[in-house]
């Protein structure tokens, strides 16, 4: 698995004293172009406890490991303004946790809008683990907004390993959460009294079924159930519990993946995990994405869609199938591609996508999906032959795979091993890119 590794400069530690939070921001895109500092809002949040407390959780979910734990992890969050809100984002170090924090009730200024890294530092955490009360909480993200700058005006700098499966994962939830649906909506006391009853047990894997306006525990799936396989990593929902006004469950309808989200509903703000479908098992190697990525026309679609969000609240379909001429499953294909490099995530509460930018560069987009790499390697090699009934062959190193191109099915082993409920193997793949080649050859 290759690394990169991501430098962070903050002009000055993030602080919280005399309810004046102020992040420090690092690197990041705006409407007005590149920034090192970026500045994006200076106002109140009116609820400051349970935003505290949001965004520490979030901050937890950047620290931890759920799968083989270890120290080492430092990743910093991720904040987007899009001029009505604030997201904080995090993905665990294992890659099968993912959270967010959708900060709604905004007064203030907003100054500019996008996407930046903030420094959570341990002395902040332990300053937003005491804010209480019912007061408002002044915020500013952006440097001009320390409520107390360095003394010495030293920059803090930290370098981190960056996996690829970070970004992969990043990439692969947020095309299965668009898949997702509400299965279940239980308000303030039953969430509180379902959630207090998971299995402490980290690894421990269970069932949450609809039993009339409540959840009930199930040791396997029943009707309109969602799974959660490693009940310990929704811990980070517990400390937000006293100010829960609702909890909502999402997961596929279809029961095609035992992953699924997990969403509070706070005074003014909503938190959210999605989990992925096994403990050891991160959201990276879903391949959900690679049907999307096979296309020609991806890349290029990607180019115009890209030139056309301005990070609002929400990306609408229509609207942006209307403005680039595109038919709209191109448009949800070139949405994959820029979530490939951080660009769009999808919100489950309100069913639409949402501009964000991470700093990564397209052309990583191959190294990321080898699987796609290798498929595109076996057409060029001409090892696919297609055949009548929508079948085909490919021809590799470990034997003849025989493929049903539609159905998606293959002999090879990766396919026997998860019947497509890891995206498509490489055969595939290759032939349905060969596949496309042929019909646009006869065109």
């Amino acid at each position: 698995m290759t690394s990169a590794v991501q430098a962070y400069t903050y002009a000055g530690p993030s602080v919280l004293t005399d309810g004046r939070l102020g992040l420090s921001t690092s690197g990041g895109t705006a409407l007005s172009g590149p920034a090192a500092h970026p500045r994006f809002f200076s106002g109140l949040l009116t609820h400051a406890a349970p935003a505290a407390a949001g965004l520490l959780a979030v901050a937890d979910v950047a620290l931890a490991r759920y799968h083989q734990p270890r120290p080492g992890w430092t990743r910093d969050p991720v904040v987007t303004c899009d001029g009505g809100r604030l997201r904080f984002e995090s993905f665990s170090a294992c890659g099968g946790v993912y959270a967010r924090l959708d900060v709604l009730a905004l007064d203030g200024d907003v100054l500019d809008r996008g996407t930046t890294n903030v420094d959570v530092n341990g002395p902040l955490r332990e300053a937003l683990a005491r804010v209480g009360g019912r007061d408002p909480l002044h915020v500013g993200v952006g440097p001009d907004e320390l409520a107390v700058t360095t003394l010495d005006g030293a920059v803090v700098e930290k370098k981190v390993p960056l996996p690829t499966r970070w970004l992969r994962g990043f990439a692969e939830v947020q095309v299965m959460a668009a898949g997702w649906d509400l299965r279940a909506e239980l308000a303030g006391p039953q969430a509180v009294r379902f959630l207090r009853s998971l299995p402490k047990g980290a690894r421990s894997t269970v069932w949450a079924v609809p039993a009339g306006r409540d959840l009930r525990l199930s040791s396997g799936p029943g009707r309109g159930g969602v799974c959660l396989s490693g009940a310990g990593r929704v811990a980070t929902l517990l400390p937000l519990l006293r100010f829960a006004k609702a909890l909502r469950v999402y997961g596929p309808a279809d029961g095609s993946s035992t992953a699924g989200a997990w969403e509070l509903e706070l005074p003014g703000m909503r938190y959210t995990l999605a989990v992925s479908p096994e403990p050891w098992r991160g959201f990276s190697g879903e391949g959900q994405v690679l049907d999307a990525l096979a296309t020609d026309e991806a890349a290029a679609d990607a180019d115009l869609v890209g030139m056309l969000l301005n990070f609002e609240p929400t990306v609408e379909l229509g609207l942006l199938a209307e403005r680039s001429g595109l038919p709209v499953e191109r448009v949800r294909a070139a949405l994959t591609q820029l979530g490939t490099s951080g660009r769009v995530g999808y919100d489950l509460h309100e069913a639409a996508h949402f501009h964000r930018e991470l700093p990564y560069d397209k052309d990583q987009v191959a190294e990321l999906n080898p699987r796609l790499t290798a498929a595109r390697k076996l057409v060029e090699a001409g090892a696919v032959r297609l055949l009548p009934d929508d079948h085909a062959e490919v021809t590799t190193d470990g034997g003849l795979r025989r493929v049903r191109v539609g159905e998606g099915t293959c002999n090879c082993p990766w396919w026997f091993d998860h019947r497509g409920s890891r995206g498509p193997c490489k055969h595939v793949l290759s032939a349905r890119i060969a596949a496309r080649t042929a019909v646009e050859a006869a065109l």
